[in-house]
C-alpha cells in the first residue's frame, strides 16, 4: 500500500474508533437515563419489582464504563492522539465515570423504594418528585449537549445544578421539620433523605459532564471556575 493511501487508511480507522467510543458513551448515557426514570417511578409508586430491576440493571452500567474506559486507554496507547482528539478521549473517559456514579445514585433511589416503612408516608415522597423530574430533564439535556459537543448549551446547563441544590435544601428543611414533629418517622424519613441526596448528586454529575464538554471545545480546564470566568473563556 502506498504511503499516502496507508496514511488515509490509518486516519480512517482512527476516525471510526473515535466515532465508536462516542456512540458507546451515548448508549451508556441512554441506559443511565432510563435507570434514573425507573428509579424515580419506583420510589413514587413504592414499586418493589421495578426498584429491583433498577438495582439489577446497574451491572450493565458498570460493564459499559469498564469497556469504554479500556477502549479509551487502548486508543491512547495505539494512536497517541494529540490536540482535540486527545481532549475528546479524555472528556469521554471522565464522562463515563460520572455516568457510572449517576447509575449508583439510581440504585440508592431504588433501594429507598424497597423500604416498607414508607408505605404510610407518601407526602414525603411527593416532596422529591419535582426535584427528581428536574434532575431527569437536566440529565437528558446534558446528554444531548454531549452528543453535539455543544459548549454554549453546556454552559447554560451548568447553572441548573445550583437550582437543583436549592430544591434539595428546601426538601432537607421539610424533612427535618417532619422528624421533629414525629420522631417515630425518623427511620423512614432518613431513607427519603438519602434518596433526595442521590437526586442532588445527579445534578453534580451533570455539571461535571458540562465542564468536560467545555474542556473539549475550548481546550481549557474549567473545573472549580466561576460561571462568569467560564463564560469569558467561551467568548475567547
Amino acid at each position: 500500500m502506498e504511503k499516502m493511501n496507508l496514511s488515509k487508511h490509518i486516519s480512517g480507522q482512527f476516525n471510526a474508533e473515535l466515532d465508536d467510543i462516542r456512540n458507546r458513551v451515548l448508549a451508556m448515557g441512554g441506559l443511565v437515563e432510563r435507570q434514573l426514570e425507573q428509579a424515580l417511578d419506583a420510589l413514587g409508586a413504592l414499586d418493589a419489582e421495578l426498584a429491583q430491576q433498577v438495582i439489577e440493571g446497574d451491572h450493565k452500567v458498570n460493564g459499559m464504563e469498564v469497556s469504554i474506559d479500556e477502549e479509551c486507554t487502548r486508543i491512547i496507547a495505539k494512536r497517541q492522539p494529540a490536540a482535540s482528539d486527545l481532549r475528546l478521549i479524555i472528556a469521554i473517559s471522565k464522562s463515563i465515570t460520572d455516568l457510572e456514579r449517576i447509575g449508583d445514585a439510581c440504585v440508592r433511589i431504588a433501594k429507598a423504594a424497597l423500604d416498607k416503612r414508607l408505605n404510610n408516608q407518601q407526602p414525603l415522597l411527593v416532596s422529591i418528585e419535582s426535584m427528581g423530574r428536574h434532575a431527569t430533564r437536566l440529565l437528558h439535556a446534558t446528554l444531548d449537549a454531549l452528543a453535539r459537543m455543544d459548549a454554549d448549551t453546556a454552559l447554560e446547563l451548568h447553572k441548573e445544578d445550583a437550582k437543583l441544590d436549592k430544591e434539595y435544601e428546601g426538601i432537607i428543611r421539610q424533612l427535618m421539620t417532619y422528624m421533629m414533629e414525629d420522631p417515630r418517622s425518623i427511620p423512614g424519613v432518613l431513607d427519603v433523605l438519602w434518596a433526595a441526596r442521590a437526586v442532588e448528586r445527579v445534578g453534580d454529575r451533570c455539571k461535571n459532564i458540562c465542564e468536560y464538554i467545555i474542556y473539549y471545545v475550548k481546550g481549557k480546564d474549567v473545573r472549580h471556575t466561576s460561571y462568569e470566568d467560564m463564560e469569558k473563556d467561551l467568548k475567547l
